[in-house]
């Protein structure tokens, strides 16, 4: 039991899923059909997710994989990375696992993020950045493009650099918050 007061929301303003997934009516989904949500993911207003930025072509339908738990702040930006290959311009798909937390304005075009990782306000995430689990990254940091976050790793800075090893207890402790904010998110009464 959370002895912290409940995030009251307009319950106008949210749809709610099945699954438990809380989406605000302010954010952009382009192309629903390629983004799935894995169970009581937060969307907040004004975040963009681009599911319309896929592969041409058959197959590859499902461009950005949310698991169970995620909190994608205010005005976050969620669209897959890209490049041209052998003069062929693709994108390519981007998983985020469970109990993920990315903060406020951060632009994220990593193609994975591993469980249990927090993801500060105002950061960048470049593109094809691989985050492994239980990973920090500060609020105001820009995580360059293929950049490996290794598990277990603070990061802070422009460029992101390595801050300190975090502690075993990381994963507990995420999955505890992450779940806690989810149950605090209630509907104005």
């Amino acid at each position: 039991m959370s002895l912290q007061p409940p995030i009251r929301y307009n319950k106008a303003e949210y749809i709610e899923t099945d699954t438990g997934n809380k989406v605000s009516r302010r954010a952009t989904i382009a192309g629903p059909q390629n983004i799935i949500l894995g169970g009581k993911t937060i969307i907040s207003g004004s975040a963009i997710i681009r599911g319309d930025l896929r592969r041409t072509g058959p197959g590859h339908a499902v461009v950005i994989s949310l698991g169970r738990y995620c909190l994608v702040g205010e005005g976050c930006v969620l669209r897959p990375p890209y490049k041209t290959y052998r003069g062929n311009f693709n994108y390519y798909p981007m998983k985020i696992g469970d109990f993920v937390h990315i903060g406020a304005n951060t632009i994220v075009e990593a193609a994975t993020i591993g469980n249990c990782v927090e993801i500060g306000k105002n950061c960048v995430i470049g593109k094809f950045t691989m985050i492994k689990d239980c990973a920090k990254i500060a609020d105001n940091t820009i995580i360059p493009p293929n950049t490996i976050i290794p598990s277990l790793a603070h990061f802070a800075g422009s460029p992101g650099q390595f801050v300190e090893d975090l502690p075993e207890s990381t994963q507990e402790m995420v999955e505890i918050q992450t779940k806690a904010y989810y149950n605090r998110f209630q509907p104005t009464t």
